[in-house]
């Protein structure tokens, strides 16, 4: 049975700041009033609803979007009908209006072939594993800890979105960024972009790793460039 993970990217008109992106969770998590269904804040009455974020709030091409993923592709019809969007980001009252709506399937499967992608802003590490990741010795055994955590990153939104493979997820990084730090929620967390090889096909603009649901590790394809395109 073939694995395919439908995906609906709304993409707004309106320019967004890297570090509106929570605000603007908050604005639509607003407009929808006091009962939005769980895939738009991941919170349930007793706890945290810890699974991968099916709808997830990020900022593409300089503008405000919200990406779908399964389910959430349904769940998202409840945002429609709250129209028109007259929400506050920070203090500022705006009226977001819908750019474009891009329904897509993606087939996730092991292949024998090798995709390039790059992820902005991804967040490896966290309390326990940055120990770790800090006493080792050189850059090499950085880089294989590093590939580790992205794999198991990639498992976790498989899990997620209820894809199960036998084959084994087999990544590299190829090009890693000087690490930079981010804050979120007063708390500050290494980040890094990066580009890699793997065996396994993957949607573009979803998110992996902490804080996927709002802008962070978001994962694009590097598409090659024929002969014709380069002069062109």
């Amino acid at each position: 049975m073939e694995n395919y993970t439908q995906l609906l990217i709304i993409q707004f008109k309106n320019i967004l700041y890297a570090s509106q992106i929570s605000q603007f969770r908050g604005a639509i998590l607003h407009l929808l009033g006091a009962n939005p269904n769980v895939l738009f804040h991941n919170h349930t009455e007793d706890n945290y609803r810890y699974s991968y974020p099916l709808i997830q709030y990020k900022r593409i091409k300089g503008k405000a979007a919200i990406v779908c993923i399964n389910n959430g592709t349904e769940e998202i019809g409840q945002l429609f009908s709250h129209g028109p969007f007259d929400i506050h980001i920070g203090n500022t009252p705006m009226t977001f209006e819908i750019e474009k709506i891009h329904p897509s399937k993606t087939l996730i499967k092991i292949w024998n072939s090798r995709f390039r992608y790059r992820i902005n802003k991804w967040l490896p590490l966290n309390s326990d594993n940055y120990k770790k990741f800090a006493q080792l010795d050189g850059i090499a055994e950085q880089i294989i800890f590093l590939e580790n955590i992205l794999n198991g990153n990639i498992l976790s939104m498989l899990k997620g979105v209820d894809i199960h493979l036998e084959q084994p997820i087999i990544s590299h990084i190829t090009n890693i960024s000087s690490p930079f730090l981010i804050e979120n929620k007063h708390v500050k967390m290494t980040a890094y972009n990066i580009e890699f090889t793997t065996n396994i096909s993957l949607p573009d603009y979803i998110g992996i790793g902490k804080n996927a649901s709002i802008g962070y590790g978001i994962v694009t394809q590097i598409k090659e460039t024929t002969e014709t395109e380069r002069q062109s």
